[in-house]
């Protein structure tokens, strides 16, 4: 028994003996400064390898690799050429380029491979892959949360990363809520979608504005960009902060009337929140021709929220000594973010009493003359 583990020692011994006789015989030797690399799934990588002839005859060497797990992909070059053979003359050395491609669908580890020349000579590598691998499509961008008005275009700078073995067409697609409008642009075009090659990226710009009377509030834009195949996900968040605006008008939007001299005359007004924010607070107020007075009623409006409306009536009081003319009457509603004006013409009219006694004034001065030249014009 003792006799059979001794010869199989031996013949052990004796095999890897003539190994290594038949490697220091090839007179070959492999070299690369890189030995041990880390990636992430999906990256290549570039090996320099030096032939090295160390016979004094010329050694045509036949180049492979082994241990390399089916799913990982190299290609052996010189210059512009693909190869599995070099020629290298005596004492001299070829360099060969040798580029491994990590597939993106791997497991977080080591894994060691080696390239053989003629069989024999070893150069043993190793890869660690930093991180679980992936084969499936990414969404991304660095800054997904953008604030405005609702007059603002809010514009992101979205990564597509098609994180899979093949060329990809993607269907670009949102989700909103109405009267919203999101656009993706490519290259400064607009575009429903893009192709995106093999583990490759495009940056796909968005621009998306929100409807004039829309909410102040945060809002969800979720994107979306599928193929038949693989599909990614992203929600972006657009915070409109609200604008201020009002308008100041009337019911039918006529900024004139007409008043007698000293008279009194009522007149609708319209208050609007044009805006998306509550007004709080709005005062009314005017400007007035001398002796003019102007009265509102209410004079203040506690709130007034987004697209919503109050009526105001204005008791305007004209000056007795008013004359006949046109006068303006500038009103206007105020909050501290926003004020507005209207400018409203008044046209005073004299009355018709001192009308009808202006003309029997004019009458008795003519009577009083026809008299006078009857009585004393024959002397």
């Amino acid at each position: 028994m003792k006799k059979n583990v001794f010869l199989w020692i031996f013949m052990l011994l004796t095999f890897f003996g003539l190994q290594s006789v038949k490697a220091e015989d090839n007179g070959v030797s492999l070299y690369t400064p890189y030995t041990k690399i880390s990636v992430a799934p999906g990256q290549s990588i570039d090996y320099s390898i030096s032939v090295i002839n160390n016979s004094d005859v010329i050694k045509n060497v036949r180049l492979e690799v082994s241990g390399l797990y089916r799913s990982w992909h190299y290609s052996l070059k010189s210059g512009a050429y693909s190869i599995s053979q070099i020629s290298v003359l005596p004492g001299k050395t070829k360099d060969v380029t040798m580029k491994v491609e990590v597939p993106l669908k791997v497991n977080k580890g080591t894994y060691n491979f080696r390239v053989l020349a003629n069989g024999a000579a070893l150069l043993p590598l190793s890869v660690k892959v930093t991180t679980q691998g992936t084969y499936e499509t990414e969404l991304a961008t660095d800054q997904p949360s953008m604030a405005g008005p609702s007059s603002t275009t809010f514009r992101y700078n979205v990564t597509l990363k098609n994180r899979t073995e093949q060329k990809q067409l993607y269907s670009l697609i949102s989700k909103q809520e109405r009267g919203w409008a999101v656009r993706f642009k490519v290259s400064g075009k607009s575009v429903s979608s893009v192709s995106v090659d093999a583990n490759a990226t495009k940056t796909i710009s968005m621009e998306i504005e929100a409807p004039s009377q829309v909410e102040a509030k945060s809002y969800k834009i979720p994107i979306r960009a599928i193929t038949s195949s693989t599909s990614a996900d992203l929600v972006l968040t657009a915070v409109v902060t609200g604008t201020y605006n009002m308008e100041l008008t009337t019911p039918t939007g006529r900024l004139s009337d007409d008043i007698n001299t000293g008279g009194e005359k009522e007149i609708d007004l319209v208050v609007r929140n044009t805006g998306s924010s509550v007004l709080n607070d709005i005062k009314l107020s005017s400007s007035n021709p001398a002796g003019w007075k102007v009265v509102f009623k209410p004079e203040k409006i506690n709130q007034l929220k987004a697209g919503e409306s109050t009526h105001v009536v204005a008791s305007v009081k004209a000056s007795k000594k008013s004359i006949a003319g046109d006068y303006l009457l500038k009103m206007e509603s105020k909050v501290p973010e926003k004020i507005s004006k209207a400018n409203f013409r008044i046209s005073v009219k004299t009355p018709m009493l001192w009308g009808w006694v202006g003309i029997l004034i004019i009458l008795l001065a003519c009577g009083c003359v026809y008299y006078l030249f009857r009585k004393y014009g024959r002397r």
